[in-house]
């Protein structure tokens, strides 16, 4: 846990409009980066970095896909979630598959951050309720999430390559796979 004061962040995120089903997602909210929060993040959290500060939210019960970064990622929960979360080092070395038996549920309630660690394996939280929505920032080094200038994919790691800064492994139910993801999730895909 990093001790902030979260509340003009979290009355920010609260007017963002939320689709009725299934999530979205803004790697920098201008809202978000004019706080002063933004600051702390930046030279506290991030050692002067440049810095982005976006949103992930929406309603959401599945894995679907897991993901990774070459740096670590602060979640700003502001309402109750769930993050399902696993270890890089668990990923086959060989076929880059990784078996969602692995994966640990934690739960994060409201008005906390964490810090998820650039070998975390990560995706979208989970939603809190059956009906509830979640809200949560997500704080990155600059310019990760998006679309990359250079799209190749090569063998081994690099098929994982999804976005700048992203490596991913979807789940086949997912439906990530029409977007170019990397289908190698094994087992159920979870539901909380």
């Amino acid at each position: 846990m990093i001790d902030l004061d979260l509340a003009a962040f979290e009355a920010e995120i609260a007017k963002v409009a939320l689709p009725e089903d299934g999530t979205i997602y803004e790697p920098s909210t201008p809202a978000f980066e004019a706080l002063p929060l933004f600051t702390e993040l930046q030279e506290k959290i991030f050692g002067e970095l440049p810095i982005e500060f976006g949103h992930c939210s929406g309603r959401n019960h599945k894995l679907n896909a897991v993901e990774y970064h070459r740096s670590s990622e602060v979640d700003i929960a502001a309402t109750d979630l769930y993050l399902m979360l696993g270890k890089q080092q668990d990923i086959d070395p060989e076929t880059f598959h990784y078996e969602t038996k692995r994966i640990e549920t934690f739960f994060v309630p409201a008005g906390t951050a964490v810090e998820l660690y650039a070998t975390t394996l990560h995706f979208a939280p989970c939603s809190a309720g059956a009906d509830a929505e979640f809200r949560c920032g997500v704080v990155l080094p600059r310019g990760t999430n998006v679309p990359l200038v250079n799209m190749t994919r090569g063998t081994g790691e690099d098929r994982l390559l999804f976005a700048n800064n992203k490596w991913l492994i979807a789940h086949a139910e997912s439906g990530l796979e029409k977007d170019g993801a990397f289908v190698g999730l094994v087992g159920e895909n979870l539901t909380r």
